[in-house]
């Protein structure tokens, strides 16, 4: 995984719905799995979407923290 998606993933924020304005990397894995589900958006932020949902799944989140902003 390249270092600037990992960046991605702890600097952006959620852009509607329950979580908005909450970075990426701090909603809860749930709200992924339902995505997952029902699909992720479209583009970069489903990627990124499905990209947390797998480190919070594997409980690497503690690894992408220290690269908030």
């Amino acid at each position: 995984m390249e270092p600037e998606i990992l960046l991605k993933i702890a600097n952006t924020q959620m852009p509607f719905g329950k979580y908005k304005g909450i970075d990426l990397i701090n909603i809860p894995e749930e709200y992924f799995l339902w995505f997952q589900n029902k699909g992720f958006p479209p583009g970069e932020l489903g990627e990124l979407m499905a990209l947390t949902m797998v480190i919070k799944m594997e409980n690497l989140s503690h690894l992408i923290k220290p690269l908030k902003r």
